[in-house]
């Protein structure tokens, strides 16, 4: 009888104990999606193995990312982004009962010895981790009387590296009343745990008293929004879109971008008008309407685009690129963004802006300016714009920068020379 030949992976020599210095956060993250990657490629044919070589992995985690400096945050989002992505590889393995013991052994001990909770993750879904509800409930057998112990001490500060392991398994396990009389024990509302309460209730059916329970965990350096967006979800599995929209639609949106914010609200509900959600929204950031020009020109509201771009500072170089993609189609809406890119970029607003940046802007002006047969008058409201006034200040030295970027495509300018930064760059407001 033959054995079966242990697969070969090329990410544990890049994860060996103390492999990685104090400055090597960049390479760390470059290794790191290098491994996930490997193990997400042998899981398409063998998922079995891919999920050995998930767990491997993360009790590598630690040893080898021990030394390096993660106060950028950027090792510590590349390590939750990994283990969102092995996690679920774990969960799904066809593995047998005794081959997912020895999985969890382990996992257990890299979490026990984990030093800066990088596997919280793990220990969060914990439950789908043991792979049935008979290995769920032995867990949660196992936890309980530590974690309660741990939570009814007298003296504060006690802590349990498995508690929100116990809860996923209390969940996993269905033993919901459990799970809630435990959670009782907790002094304070805190949602990472609370969490695992509310999904508790909604198992149970009691949606209404799941609402109110997720209320209640509001309080100091609590997640908002993560709380808002528990509650709305809750509201729209209960058919209440117009109350799930009016109490936390907006501020449970999530996004990178404003542009991102609104398609997230948009996507929830669709049977809201976009033009009515944006302004909404726009309420929502008092001070930085400019912000949601984007948003605005997604949606061909052109009018609102351009009153959004000149109520508060909006990014000159957004505007210029907005000016190029509608020049030919909008050519009007084309000019007036690029006014605005002059105009914020006179006042001293931009990231790391370039002479280059004020010239597209002003070609983009005139190319627009030409189609509409209005070159000569923007060329003035150009000059006139940039002219350089008593002012002191930064204002003024952007203008003088913008004045000089400008020298020779525009007439009346003089051979001042303004303070700019190096390589020609004027660094503004951003």
């Amino acid at each position: 009888m033959t054995t079966k030949k242990a697969h070969r992976w090329t990410f544990p020599a890049r994860f060996r104990a103390g492999v990685y210095s104090w400055k090597s956060s960049r390479l760390a993250c470059q290794r790191l999606r290098e491994a996930v990657s490997e193990i997400k490629k042998v899981a398409k044919k063998e998922p079995v193995v891919a999920a050995e070589g998930a767990v491997r992995l993360i009790e590598k985690l630690w040893p080898a990312l021990e030394h390096v400096d993660s106060s950028s945050g950027a090792l510590g989002s590349a390590v939750n982004k990994a283990l969102d992505d092995l996690i679920p590889l774990i969960i799904s393995a066809p593995a047998e009962a005794k081959t997912r013991n020895k999985w969890l052994e382990r996992l257990w001990q890299a979490m026990a010895d984990d030093g800066v909770d990088y596997l919280g993750p793990v220990g969060d879904r914990w439950g789908e981790l043991c792979g049935s509800v008979e290995a769920a409930n032995q867990w949660a057998g196992e936890l309980m009387p530590t974690l309660t112990s741990c939570w009814t001490d007298p003296n504060p500060g006690n802590y349990f590296h498995g508690a929100t392991a116990c809860l996923s398994c209390l969940l996993v396990a269905g033993r919901y009343q459990d799970l809630l009389d435990l959670l009782a024990l907790y002094r304070k509302p805190f949602w990472h745990y609370r969490r695992y309460g509310v999904e508790a209730l909604l198992a149970m059916g009691k949606k209404s008293e799941a609402l109110k329970y997720a209320e209640a965990s509001r309080g100091l350096n609590q997640p908002d929004s993560a709380i808002d967006q528990a509650c709305e979800e809750i509201l729209i599995s209960s058919g209440l879109h117009d109350e799930a929209y009016r109490r936390y639609g907006l501020s449970a949106a999530k996004g990178n971008s404003y542009l991102a914010r609104y398609r997230a609200v948009a996507k929830r509900y669709p049977m809201m008008a976009p033009a009515e959600m944006l302004a909404d929204l726009i309420k929502t950031t008092p001070g930085e309407e400019g912000k949601w020009f984007a948003t605005a020109k997604a949606l061909e509201l052109f009018d609102l685009a351009l009153e959004l771009a000149n109520h508060s500072p909006c990014d000159p170089k957004t505007l210029t690129r907005a000016a190029k993609d509608y020049l030919d189609s909008e050519p009007a809406f084309a000019l007036d963004a690029a006014m605005a890119a002059l105009r914020w970029l006179s006042e001293g607003w931009g990231y790391e802006v370039t002479s280059v940046d004020v010239v597209e802007a002003y070609d983009r002006a005139m190319d627009a300016a030409t189609r509409l047969n209005k070159a000569d008058s923007v060329s003035e409201q150009i000059r006139l714009l940039v002219e350089v006034n008593d002012n002191a200040g930064k204002q003024n030295a952007a203008r003088q920068f913008v004045r000089q970027a400008l020298q020779g495509r525009v007439r009346g300018y003089g051979n001042d020379n303004p303070p700019v930064g190096e390589n020609g760059s004027l660094f503004g407001r951003g």
